[in-house]
């Protein structure tokens, strides 16, 4: 305790030092996150056993242990990237995936998002398929999204029209967009109580418009009597969307957040 405390008045404590260490701490927290389960597991538990070997070599001394270590090292290293070449592109994407990476590429992810939902709300709205496609925003869903069955899966129109299909066992409830990925299907949401929504408007347009009274959500619904798109939000919802106009009214609501605040005109 003595030695510590004499080195830590010695060496001054900066806020640089603090990040430093926090920024090393959170590598290798995700890195054994990664490599868990894995048999990169075991490649890291071989590795700081080397390490160990190497550096108690040096104290007890063992010259022939340390020289044979120091010579095989190289050779471990480009061993270890021929071996685990997959699991090291895997880490990549992982890191990749990060929020701090992902706030440079959020706009453009965005888009490819939009740009699914538009394709399958139109190919829904050709075969009178009924769908719900619930897309999060500023106010988490997490509750909503608990109710359903979980998938974290990647946003495209292919999976979006696969369950809705009426023969599918998810078809029934809301899909929930979060992060640009489908976090659950078949969710359960809150029905709108409002006495002047029309009666003209079947169970996914009332669960739309009850979902949106209560946050910031935006709502995709597909008649399956009519095959016609509707957007709901802050409570109002407006039909007879093309796919153009779909498009125009997303990205308005969520790339552009802060018009997205805006009040939705009545229809």
């Amino acid at each position: 305790m003595d030695f510590l405390l004499s080195w830590l008045s010695r060496t001054p404590l900066t806020w640089w030092d603090v990040i430093d260490v926090l920024v090393v701490a959170l590598i290798i927290y995700e890195s054994l996150k990664l490599i868990r389960g894995t048999r990169a597991m075991q490649m890291a538990f071989g590795s700081a056993l080397l390490v160990a070997l190497y550096f108690f070599s040096l104290a007890a001394p063992l010259q022939t242990v340390n020289w044979l270590i120091r010579n095989m090292i190289g050779y471990v290293v480009f061993a270890a990237i021929v071996l685990f070449q997959n699991d090291i592109r895997r880490a990549l994407a992982h890191f990749g995936r990060t929020p701090f990476v992902r706030a440079f590429s959020r706009a453009e992810t965005d888009e490819e998002t939009i740009e699914e939902v538009v394709t399958a709300a139109t190919q829904m709205a050709d075969r009178r398929t009924g769908a719900l496609i619930v897309i999060e925003r500023q106010i988490g869903l997490r509750n909503y999204i608990e109710s359903g069955i979980p998938l974290d899966a990647m946003v495209t129109h292919d999976l979006l029209v696969t369950i809705f299909q009426t023969s599918g066992p998810l078809h029934d409830g809301a899909v929930i967009i979060q992060e640009n990925k489908v976090a659950a299907a078949s969710c359960f949401l809150p029905l709108t109580v409002n006495p002047t929504v029309g009666s003209d408007l079947g169970t996914r347009h009332r669960a739309a418009i009850g979902l949106t009274e209560e946050n910031d959500a935006v709502a995709v619904v597909v008649s399956e009597e009519t095959g016609r798109i509707s957007v709901a939000t802050e409570g109002h919802i407006s039909r007879g969307f093309t796919p153009d106009t779909l498009r125009s009214r997303l990205t308005q609501l969520v790339l552009n957040r802060k018009a997205g605040r805006r009040q939705f005109p009545r229809p």
